[in-house]
């Protein structure tokens, strides 16, 4: 009996390790076989054959070869453009102003001329001195003594006295020779009296400061000497 047990266990041992074995040696899948897909004619990699050159192909090529051998030109098709007067117009316009020349470039341009003295010549209000009145200043400012006359609200019968200031007018000039006399190399001061503004006044259309530059004087208010010289300007 005890034979018996050993010899089914056995057996057992047997066959188990028959079927280890055999489990190893069994692949796990088996792969698909390989199959070709074609590619078709319109597929995009695929490289287009150069297409069949016909007899008609060369004989187009053998005559364009023999032109530009020869010289003869070769009619070319032209296309007509349209232009009208207006689209011209605009596009000279647009090449004169575009020029990289400026002196191609011509402009026109108006000059307005002054109608009176340029500003800054006049000053806005002056204070009369010893010798000096409303129309000897007109003079000297190129300014419309009636002007001046009635900015100031005064008229020409009345009595200027020295420190009164008066306004210059900005707009309008003298009517006539602003000069009463020539501007002569030299002029001798006859009177004490005489002051660089009075004398100013003498000629018309000098001014004080001029005087006191060209001479040297310290200022317009020096007292002056009889028998003095002073240079006109």
């Amino acid at each position: 009996m005890a034979r018996i047990k050993r010899g089914a266990a056995v057996a057992s041992i047997l066959m188990l390790t028959a079927v280890v074995v055999s489990a190893c040696k069994t692949p796990y899948s088996t792969p698909p076989a390989a199959t070709i897909t074609p590619i078709g004619t319109n597929s995009l990699f695929e490289t287009p054959l150069t297409p069949d050159i016909t007899m008609s192909d060369v004989a187009n090529f053998g005559t364009l070869t023999a032109l530009a051998s020869s010289g003869t030109p070769q009619a070319i098709a032209t296309q007509t453009l349209s232009v009208s007067t207006q689209d011209l117009s605009a596009i000279a316009t647009l090449t004169v102003q575009g020029t990289a020349n400026p002196a191609l470039t011509s402009t026109t341009s108006t000059l307005a001329l002054p109608t009176s003295a340029p500003v800054g010549t006049r000053p806005t209000e002056w204070t009369l001195h010893k010798g000096e009145f409303p129309y000897c200043i007109a003079r000297r400012f190129d300014v419309d003594p009636e002007a001046l006359l009635s900015l100031n609200g005064l008229a020409s019968g009345n009595i200027f006295y020295p420190n009164r200031t008066l306004k210059i007018p900005q707009t309008g000039s003298f009517p006539g020779t602003r000069a009463l006399r020539a501007h002569t190399p030299t002029y001798r001061v006859g009177s004490s009296t005489e002051t660089v503004y009075s004398i100013a006044c003498y000629f018309g259309d000098v001014r004080p400061e001029d005087i006191v530059r060209v001479n040297n004087l310290a200022s317009a208010d020096v007292v002056l000497t009889t028998g003095q010289e002073l240079t006109i300007p």
